[in-house]
């Protein structure tokens, strides 16, 4: 499960360019190693971020791990529905279960993420 029109990272976020932003969520395989997800703490909307910044966390029944952003900007979007149905990242990590939409500081930015079959690779180690 690792769309073809999405770009990663290696910490196993996917990005979706929108019209001005960029769509941040945790791909399938990093859903289905983290187990049931129970919370999810999400950055306040204008929070300035540079890439590799922490932008919350992840908490499962197994452990809590962090997010982190793909790209430097500000977060314009972030998905409330996660805080009253944090299991929407195990049932549609790449629809419903998005994080937060970053308007990029360069919007060439996500040209330098890890493609789908770059992801592949990584994920089939």
């Amino acid at each position: 499960m690792i769309p073809e029109d999405l770009r990663y990272t290696a910490e196993h976020e996917w990005v979706q360019p929108q019209s001005n932003a960029v769509r941040i969520g945790i791909t399938h395989y990093a859903q289905d190693a983290l187990g049931d997800i129970v919370y999810v703490q999400l950055p306040d909307l204008d929070t300035q971020v540079a890439a590799g910044d922490s932008l919350g966390e992840v908490e499962s029944t197994k452990s809590v791990s962090e997010i982190y952003a793909p790209v430097a900007g500000k977060v314009v979007a972030r998905n409330e529905q996660l805080a009253d149905a944090p299991e929407l990242i195990n049932s549609d990590p790449y629809g419903a279960g998005w994080l937060v939409e970053i308007e990029p500081a360069q919007p060439d930015s996500v040209n330098d993420l890890l493609d789908a079959a770059a992801y592949r690779q990584l994920t089939e180690q």
